[in-house]
């Protein structure tokens, strides 16, 4: 069995090696694994059942993720959760969900910055948007974890280095007919639906949408601040990305 796993992870890291986007492979196969060995996903027998299983999973997202009144006034320990928030998620429907995201938009974005970089962008701008939910909501003692924040960010920085690449989209009020559209047409409308979630949303509980705002306003301005008009990338002939756009 033990040898059997290291096989596995040799040929993994070998596979990881000839890819052009390594670290965002990395980052989706760490979150997943995560989440696994996590309370949220079912698998651990050690965290019980029923009640037991709820109360790991409180005590779990409480001690990894971001806890708004912590942050500002607890010990130095929580200046670290917007980090470690980034790699915890609640349930089966927010890491997929989030990780299709990474994977659509992750790869092209890091390889035109380059994987430092991009490893960099990716773990900074998440730990700002989750800084910025928690300074909108510094009373707030609910825990936030996932990583759409950092995610929110790819996607804008996606749209200033891929304004033209096609995005398949789905679109409900079509029948859910998958249709392709430029990034400049999907992303921005992605963007206008997390702000008219934000202001629907009710207090407690549920998508924060400010992280996913604040994460898509860093990662634009970066993208824009770095590499300015004169390099960013045009990609009308590039081979298309394949996603979905859902809020």
């Amino acid at each position: 069995m033990i040898g059997n796993w290291n096989t596995t992870a040799v040929r993994t890291l070998r596979s990881l090696k000839g890819t052009s986007a390594p670290m965002t492979y990395t980052l989706i196969a760490v979150c997943c694994l995560i989440f696994v060995l996590g309370p949220a996903s079912g698998f651990t027998p050690s965290y019980g059942t029923g009640e037991a299983l709820a109360a790991a999973q409180r005590a779990y997202f409480r001690h990894w993720g971001v806890v708004p009144a912590g942050l500002f006034d607890g010990p130095a320990r929580e200046a670290l959760t917007p980090a470690t928030a980034l790699f915890i998620h609640g349930s089966w429907v927010h890491l997929l969900g989030n990780m299709l995201f990474l994977f659509v938009f992750g790869a092209m974005t890091e390889e035109r910055m380059g994987r430092v970089e991009f490893t960099l962008f990716y773990v900074g701008c998440g730990y700002l948007a989750l800084l910025g939910y928690a300074a909108a909501n510094a009373t707030s003692q609910q825990s936030l974890v996932g990583a759409s924040g950092a995610i929110s960010a790819v996607l804008g920085a996606f749209l200033y280095l891929f304004p033209s690449a096609r995005v398949t989209s789905l679109l409900p009020f079509l029948f859910f007919l998958p249709l392709r559209f430029p990034a400049w047409v999907v992303l921005p409308f992605w963007a206008a639906l997390q702000w008219l979630a934000l202001g629907q949303a009710p207090a407690g509980p549920g998508v924060a949408y400010l992280a996913h705002l604040v994460g898509f306003g860093l990662g634009f301005g970066y993208a824009w601040g770095r590499y300015g008009r004169r390099t960013k990338v045009r990609t009308a002939r590039a081979p298309a990305p394949e996603g979905e756009n859902q809020p």
